[in-house]
């Protein structure tokens, strides 16, 4: 197998190296990137061949899209007369559907949608496939084959894509900003941000690791630590007065119906 990496930004580099040290050579991979210092600091760390977009895509029987939403119609309408027939093509682009990749290529290849997220960068990442009309089984396992070198991968009809960008393309960022009113909170309280950064960080983990090993819901945890009248209920309290947990709700539904308007765009 041949893939092809086009955008090898943050996302794009941590699918590259998740690629070979899941067992790929560097010679079964080809980046496009125009920019010259780029493509030599591609070279020399990963080994890989880098090549101009349509050469890339020509040489490869999977090409992994990793560009921004706004730059897709144009990067389709640059490589699309250089993919050749029965070419899987991966899109980690949000809000662009499978129609309208299957639109700008040439036609009956396979596309497949996705939503991964910036965990993928330790090998934590939650990724999301979707197929698009000309898939079937033989290319969702390639593409899963491909993206669990960096993490998780679940199935989901495409219709579903734009709420898993909102929870999981999206989270990470939530649950930094979490951490980071809770660093300040420390340090309101007389902390050092050092100290507070490490009381924060290591509670956000370990609580993570408790959530997956025990299988525990997450309300039951939480009533687990929320002793009546204590210190944990003054909190939640507060919380609850503030509506947080509504804030959440509405922040969520808004990074889903932006994935929709991308769509549009």
């Amino acid at each position: 197998m041949t893939v092809a990496i086009l955008g090898v930004g943050v996302m794009g580099e941590a699918l590259l190296a998740g690629l070979l040290s899941g067992g790929l050579s560097p010679d079964q991979v080809r980046v496009g990137e125009k920019r010259p210092d780029r493509a030599r600091q591609l070279t020399e760390k990963h080994g890989v061949t880098v090549l101009a977009n349509t050469e890339a895509v020509a040489e490869a029987d999977s090409v992994l899209l990793v560009v921004k939403p706004q730059d897709m119609g144009a990067v389709l309408a640059e490589v699309g007369a250089s993919l050749r027939p029965g070419t899987l093509v991966v899109s980690l682009a949000a809000g662009i559907t499978t129609g309208f990749i299957e639109a700008r290529v040439p036609d009956g290849l396979p596309v497949v949608r996705a939503m991964p997220n910036t965990p993928a960068l330790v090998d934590e990442g939650m990724h999301a496939i979707a197929p698009g009309s000309h898939c079937d089984e033989e290319h969702l396992a390639r593409v899963e084959e491909m993206l669990a070198t960096t993490g998780k991968v679940a199935r989901v009809p495409e219709g579903q894509l734009d709420a898993v960008t909102a929870i999981s393309g999206s989270g990470p960022a939530y649950l930094f900003y979490v951490v980071e009113s809770m660093i300040d909170a420390g340090v309101s309280l007389g902390l050092p941000r050092a100290t507070a950064t490490d009381l924060v960080v290591q509670t956000v983990s370990g609580s993570a690791k408790l959530l997956r090993e025990t299988g525990e819901h997450p309300t039951v945890l939480r009533e687990r630590v929320t002793s009546p009248g204590g210190t944990t209920a003054a909190a939640v309290r507060q919380l609850e007065d503030h509506r947080v947990r509504a804030a959440f709700m509405t922040a969520m539904e808004a990074a889903a119906n932006r994935s929709r308007e991308l769509s549009g765009e």
